[in-house]
């Protein structure tokens, strides 16, 4: 439900309510393909990601229902922020395969919100939550920009 309600509100509701879904003045054709791949892909990554929370981590991305093992395996070698940056990457794909530069403005002011919880609530919670453990994976694994090659070995 979780996966449903909050990215669906952010990548799908309001975007719905800032364009109609109608589409600007036409980008280029390949602009636009290029679009609907990053927003696919973006797709792709959110639910794959929010699949290991359930798997690897025997919970959901929810606080409610929050992980009782902290996830460092999959796309979390790489990133420690994948559904964040997955839910951007949907919003960037719509702005243009739409042709619509207000949905990169919305994106820019989803990815500000994004970055103060993570950096005010998340990091401070999961610290308290997962203590060393945390620390030794945000120490390996950048929060926003991919590790390439990934962190080789789960933080102890």
């Amino acid at each position: 439900m979780f996966l449903v309600i909050a990215p669906g509100v952010v990548t799908g509701l309001v975007p719905w309510w800032l364009t109609g879904w109608r589409t600007g003045s036409p980008y280029p054709a390949p602009v636009r393909v290029a679009g609907a791949v990053l927003a696919g892909a973006g797709a792709a990554v959110l639910i794959y990601a929010f699949t290991q929370f359930v798997i690897d981590g025997a919970g959901t991305p929810a606080p409610p229902a929050s992980t009782e093992r902290l996830v460092v395996s999959g796309l979390y070698r790489y990133v420690r922020n994948p559904m964040y940056l997955a839910v951007l990457a949907i919003i960037a794909g719509q702005a243009l395969l739409l042709s619509r530069p207000v949905l990169l403005a919305y994106a820019t002011a989803v990815g500000a919100a994004f970055g103060a919880f993570v950096r005010w609530y998340e990091q401070p919670a999961l610290a308290r939550r997962y203590g060393t453990q945390y620390q030794a994976y945000r120490r390996d694994v950048r929060g926003w920009w991919p590790r390439l090659p990934p962190c080789g070995k789960p933080p102890h």
